[in-house]
């Protein structure tokens, strides 16, 4: 069940890069600010009570508190500006391709817990994978001519290892107070509610876009309530049956969901073939023929 949980929440959380192209007016500190700075305060206000009831506990933990909120506030700012410059794909593999590795990590140098020889296979050969892809892609920018390109590339990498890392603190943070005896609901409700907390005046410096028309304030309230709000939820709920590293790991089906999306949204969107013998190439007609 932790597991159906955990991959539940991967699908929802696939379809934030789609969504977000449909408010392209809208920069990506906005939509991260309003994605997991909404989301994380409605989660601690639905669970005000498990909070108010859990508060020694967590008063207790506040040093793995104050880390997971802090990490909570640096992704989505580190996520969505490394898809806007080094692409949905890249932006997503490396972000969330690397979260599972920096998971490992994290435990093994916090809780003391073991790499085996299989795990380090296997992040061996994921590290691989999104070191070409990174560098196809670079590659591709460099042969292009466009020197900018190459250098949103490798700084949207590198913050894309940026979300990685904040992803798994967050993840190690609220799985940590779980196993000390605190609720899923109080502990991912202090830990998100805090981060959005903290990321409220980015909201308010960038957050403008999200109210100048109605497709972009609805995309704003979709990432919140249902990726975020509704994804955490059941990331949470799954965190009290699977460890971190799992749970990081199951969420690699968040790219292939984000992939099959974007995929699908570029077929949709594309012109007509361009038809021999015709007036029109794609939808442009000749203005003879108008």
């Amino acid at each position: 069940m932790g597991s159906l949980c955990v991959l539940a929440a991967s699908v929802l959380w696939g379809t934030t890069g789609t969504a977000a192209t449909f408010a392209p007016a809208v920069g990506p500190l906005a939509i991260g600010a309003v994605a997991m700075g909404l989301g994380g305060l409605l989660q601690a206000l639905t669970a005000t009570a498990h909070i108010a009831r859990e508060r020694r506990a967590l008063r207790g933990s506040g040093g793995t508190v104050a880390l997971g909120a802090l990490a909570v506030a640096v992704y989505p700012l580190a996520f969505y500006t490394s898809m806007r410059l080094a692409g949905v794909a890249v932006g997503t593999v490396v972000s969330l391709g690397t979260a599972p590795l920096a998971s490992a990590l994290i435990e093994r140098l916090l809780d003391g817990g073991s790499l085996t020889r299989r795990w380090k296979l296997g992040a061996a050969l994921g590290v691989l994978g999104t070191v070409l892809l990174c560098a196809a892609e670079t590659m591709g920018a460099g042969s292009a001519g466009r020197a900018g390109s190459v250098a949103e590339t490798v700084l949207g990498v590198c913050l894309g290892l940026l979300a990685a890392t904040t992803y798994a603190l967050y993840s190690w943070a609220a799985h940590r107070l779980i196993t000390r005896g605190v609720s899923s609901r109080a502990a991912m409700g202090t830990v998100f509610g805090l981060g959005g907390v903290l990321l409220l005046p980015v909201l308010l410096a960038t957050g403008a876009p999200l109210l100048a028309s109605w497709t972009n304030a609805a995309v704003g309230a979709y990432m919140a309530l249902i990726p975020m709000f509704t994804g955490y939820l059941l990331f949470g709920w799954g965190l009290t049956h699977v460890p971190p590293s799992t749970a990081t790991t199951l969420t690699l089906l968040e790219p292939a969901v984000a992939a099959v999306l974007a995929g699908a949204s570029l077929f949709h969107n594309s012109p007509p073939p361009r038809l021999k013998g015709n007036c029109y190439s794609g939808l442009s007609l000749d203005k003879k023929n108008n």
